[in-house]
């Protein structure tokens, strides 16, 4: 333990219960860093806070001075920003010919617009020609944005939208001591999949897609986030594939989903 010792960080996309963005922060505290959690609901935020002794600030990805407001917060009551998370997500279903302006308009919002500012609000504090000290810029994207999925397409061309910032980030600030990485995970057992995981049949449709045999946890990534944060990982621009070998091979189609949740019925 404490390979962050002595690191600050904040993590945007933690304010639900047991979610990805809280499992990211309990190990970064486990290995030594200062924390700060942040998302869209106060009362889960405060009681993690409580229960791990992590700072805290609510912020609306989609609205500019929110994420402005909590940089600032963040710079403030860390004493600095070295890593800064972004694992907000809204996992939108929709066949394309169905989807809205509407739909479009607010997943633009919340997987471009938003973590683009959001980035930007985090390096004018880590930036060196800023008066920071450098860092690591992590963005939760998914590995959809490789391989394809049935009725996913705005959630998926948003996070690979997402994926190329990063790789800008990454070639225009790398001589102002900032790493900017990707981690896409799969199929991945958290509070946001949790109705789908109630299907049955759903989940055990896309086992035979994961050559190591499982899907993925929030764990899975967390350690993956440990990793790029470290000032030992030399790595920048990148995109890991932390779902298992899935994107080895690909997601199964509607028809095969179908047809497990259909057989899973029936043997019950």
């Amino acid at each position: 333990m404490g390979r962050l010792q002595g690191k600050s960080a904040l993590i945007l996309g933690a304010s639900s219960t047991g979610n990805m963005g809280q499992v990211m922060a309990r190990r970064y505290l486990d290995e030594g860093a200062k924390v700060m959690v942040s998302g869209r609901k106060q009362a889960e935020l405060e009681q993690f806070a409580s229960e791990t002794g992590c700072e805290w600030a609510t912020c609306d990805i989609t609205d500019e001075a929110s994420v402005n407001a909590l940089a600032d917060v963040a710079h403030e009551k860390l004493g600095g920003i070295d890593i800064a998370v972004n694992s907000t997500g809204w996992g939108l279903l929709t066949p394309f010919l169905d989807n809205t302006r509407e739909e479009l308009e607010a997943m633009s919002a919340l997987q471009f617009i938003g973590p683009f500012q959001f980035f930007q609000a985090v390096l004018r504090k880590m930036a060196k020609s800023h008066g920071g000290r450098g860092g690591s810029l992590i963005q939760i994207s998914s590995a959809t944005s490789v391989i394809m999925l049935n009725n996913h397409a705005a959630y998926m061309g948003t996070k690979a939208g997402t994926d190329h910032v990063i790789r800008c980030i990454a070639h225009e600030f790398g001589e102002e001591g900032v790493r900017a990485n990707t981690i896409s995970p799969g199929l991945t057992d958290t509070p946001m999949n949790a109705e789908a995981k109630q299907v049955p049949g759903l989940f055990e449709s896309f086992r035979d897609s994961y050559p190591l045999g499982r899907w993925g946890t929030s764990e899975d990534v967390a350690a993956a986030a440990v990793f790029l944060a470290e000032d030992e990982c030399f790595m920048t621009g990148e995109n890991l594939q932390v779902n298992g070998g899935l994107t080895l091979r690909r997601n199964p189609t509607a028809k095969e989903m179908d047809a497990a949740v259909a057989t899973a019925m029936q043997a019950k």
